[in-house]
């Protein structure tokens, strides 16, 4: 199975690599004459890589990323700043792409990791079975998204339809809910897992570890070394991370 072909998938904005002085000693919000809450450093608010004031939405979202600026050490370390990320994404991007991001996001539901069970071993398919059944359950019931499992890594075709729906949701959500959603369902390689995430039913780290009950099963026969250890652990802080973020947003 494979990740949908989508091209046009925006780039996420990368923070400036340049190492950074920390020019700022206080950092706060403060509601936005234009809507919405800014993030200020010293009073003036910081701008995207675009140059976009880095305004958001509600005021619980803007201390999401007040808190990675107030975090920083003598330097800036892009890398300790997801939720800054997926804001300036959303402020400088997907307002241009939201067609496009919808439909990579609809794509995979028609290569859900949900619907894909194993062959063999009986232990990993039980496992599979009694873990995604309820989520694909979930999504049919919920969101009118009804996938079709299958065994084996043949490729199951999926109704027109929920993938319409999937798409159709996608499009309802503002920049930065649309932004969290795009960047869950990669993350997951699940559609049915991203949107229970951002519907809030599902907490992140459990819906990492549902998205990787093959690598989990691997890992129990025969371990894991440090260096996939590490990966591992970086991802389902980003899925935490995204939890957070849909929280935030509400």
């Amino acid at each position: 199975m494979t990740e949908p072909n989508t091209p046009h998938r925006p780039r996420f904005v990368e923070l400036s690599p340049d190492r950074v002085s920390r020019f700022w000693k206080e950092v706060t919000v403060a509601s936005h004459t234009d809507g919405g809450w800014a993030v200020l450093l010293d009073g003036r608010t910081p701008k995207t890589p675009a140059k976009a004031q880095l305004v958001l939405p509600t005021e619980a979202a803007a201390r999401l990323v007040a808190d990675e600026w107030a975090a920083q050490g003598e330097f800036l370390d892009p890398n300790t700043m997801p939720a800054t990320r997926l804001a300036s994404t959303a402020i400088d991007r997907i307002g241009q792409a939201r067609e496009p991001v919808a439909d990579e996001i609809a794509a995979y539901a028609g290569t859900d990791v949900v619907c894909y069970l194993a062959e063999h071993p009986t232990p990993l398919v039980k496992r599979q079975e009694a873990a995604w059944t309820p989520w694909r359950e979930w999504a049919a019931r919920e969101m009118g998204v009804a996938l079709e499992p299958a065994v084996g890594i043949i490729h199951q075709p999926q109704s027109e339809a929920s993938i319409a729906r999937v798409k159709a949701h996608a499009l309802t959500l503002d920049d930065m809910r649309l932004t969290g959603l795009a960047t869950a369902v990669p993350l997951l390689g699940s559609a049915v897992l991203a949107l229970a995430l951002e519907q809030g039913v599902l907490p992140g780290e459990e819906a990492f570890d549902l998205s990787r009950i093959d690598e989990l099963f691997q890992e129990e026969q025969w371990g894991v070394d440090a260096e996939a250890a590490e990966r591992t652990e970086a991802r389902r802080a980003e899925a935490v991370l995204l939890q957070q973020w849909f929280a935030a947003l509400a």
